[in-house]
């Protein structure tokens, strides 16, 4: 089995479960299956279409000001593995304001670098580095997270995730 979208009452995207979980909300009267993947999955007394996205029955209230995971994983992703100096393959993280000069350990001062660059710009700022970002850091938008968590991303999904494609917190 895959993984399913689940849906807010209001159409919002908040999570990705495995698909059984899906089943069982389906099963239980807590949602309502939107999408199939167009399998279907048997037991014994039952067949039941297989859920790409379903929408619970009721609204589920999520807190605005909840900022996204920070890791070097996901940083990575957002900035696509590419340098953010340079433009070649990252394999590193970089802060752009070191942290021993009071730098954060936050989205935005940490980007992607290749180890040529992070060598190069070492332990300075970047105006004494004589390096430059390309784009400047920043909290990925919330689709950027599902396309994470699930890897690649079901065309039955992506109606729902260009909902929230402008939201950046």
């Amino acid at each position: 089995m895959a993984n399913s979208l689940i849906l807010n009452a209001t159409y919002e995207p908040l999570s990705i479960v495995s698909t059984r979980r899906a089943v069982v909300l389906v099963l239980g009267e807590r949602a309502e299956t939107v999408h199939t993947t167009g399998r279907v999955i048997h037991s014994e007394f039952l067949e039941i279409d297989e859920p790409s996205v379903v929408r619970l029955s009721r609204y589920v209230h999520v807190p605005r000001h909840r900022r996204r995971g920070f890791s070097r994983r996901a940083v990575l992703h957002r900035d696509e593995h590419r340098c953010q100096y340079c433009g070649s393959r990252a394999e590193s993280v970089d802060h752009v304001v070191p942290r021993s000069r009071g730098g954060a350990h936050d989205w935005e001062n940490v980007v992607a670098a290749c180890r040529r660059c992070n060598t190069r710009k070492s332990n300075r700022p970047l105006a004494e580095s004589g390096l430059w970002l390309r784009r400047e850091p920043r909290v990925p938008r919330l689709s950027t997270w599902f396309v994470m968590m699930a890897g690649s991303v079901p065309q039955s999904w992506e109606p729902y995730l260009d909902l929230v494609a402008g939201q950046t917190a």
